[in-house]
């Protein structure tokens, strides 16, 4: 059991929670928060959930929400910390991988597969932001995945490749790589690794509209966390070389297994998600887009009550079972 609560949300009483950890295929520790329902018989097998994202936060935010209010609903979740981020290990830290990061919900996956009151044909994952976009990568190579849902989702290897709404040419694109493998030998050098830009510690009042979002969830009471890269730290600047060079979805089209994508009406993002849908075939894969949501209101909620639980639920009680 946890000692102490260290979310960015209240604790339900609903539920019993506990830090487990578990390595993945590159020997990486992952630790994660396991939300079970109170009172289930220690015999029983029920579904279970892996939750990860959004991309730079931690267990302690979003992905814990989403997970304790399932767990309420009735599944074992599991909320974990991606591979050299928050309490999870590797070195150096605040690294970013599209191998390494889709690996991490399959490495969930052999831990619950495990886990006692798990039945392992009954395994769900749920990606958000860049971890929706890894979570459907996952989808499309682990078969014991049998329902994945991506919300409010980024593709990280297309953003970081082409810019946003692909606005990134293939000259810049190339004096970008250029930038990065200088600073590879810099960071060689110096011993240490330059972060990319971050938030910013306070706003100017001009940034676009989806940085104020960002700000407003990850720097104020509302989603701040200490571990959190988003909250309080810089990605590992280099780690944009494997994501420019690395496209995830390439085999989305052979997922067989149901997906549902859900996205915001409003946000910045909803491109990602369209566009990864229609890559998607067979007829259990939905898009779920929620009105007048931008992509942060789908974190927690906001204060529109974004977040579809019901839909969730029942779509992973008709495909969990």
């Amino acid at each position: 059991m946890l000692v102490q609560w260290d979310k960015v949300f209240p604790k339900s009483e609903k539920v019993d929670v506990q830090k487990v950890e578990f390595k993945n295929r590159f020997g990486i520790t992952l630790v994660g928060d396991l939300y079970t329902p109170k009172g289930i018989n220690t015999n029983e097998n029920i579904p279970a959930i892996a939750i990860s994202g959004p991309f730079g936060a931690v267990k302690e935010q979003s992905s814990g929400l989403y997970a304790q209010t399932l767990a309420e609903r009735g599944f074992i979740t599991l909320a974990f910390d991606p591979s050299y981020t928050g309490e999870s290990s590797g070195t150096p830290r605040h690294v970013a991988s599209p191998d390494i990061n889709t690996e991490d919900f399959s490495a969930a996956v052999d831990f619950l597969s495990n886990y006692k009151n798990v039945n392992p044909d009954k395994i769900g994952i749920l990606g958000i932001c860049g971890f929706g976009g890894f979570a459907i990568n996952a989808a499309s190579i682990d078969t014991r995945i049998k329902a994945t849902t991506a919300v409010t989702m980024y593709d990280m290897t297309r953003v970081s490749a082409k810019g946003y709404n692909d606005s990134i040419d293939e000259k810049a694109r190339y004096e970008m790589k250029q930038s990065l493998n200088k600073q590879r030998t810099e960071d060689f050098k110096s011993g240490n690794y330059k972060g990319a830009d971050g938030l910013p510690e306070q706003l100017k009042g001009d940034e676009p509209q989806f940085v104020k979002d960002y700000w407003e969830y990850y720097k104020t009471k509302r989603g701040f966390h200490p571990r959190s890269i988003n909250s309080n730290g810089k990605w590992n600047m280099t780690s944009s070389l494997s994501l420019i060079n690395q496209p995830i979805l390439q085999y989305a089209n052979e997922i067989r297994t149901p997906v549902l994508i859900i996205h915001g009406e409003k946000a910045h993002s909803k491109y990602f998600g369209e566009d990864a849908f229609k890559k998607l075939k067979g007829d259990n894969k939905e898009l779920l887009i929620i009105k007048g949501a931008n992509h942060v209101d789908l974190y927690d909620g906001g204060d529109k009550n974004a977040i579809p639980f019901d839909k969730i639920e029942s779509f992973y009680k008709s495909n969990l079972k």
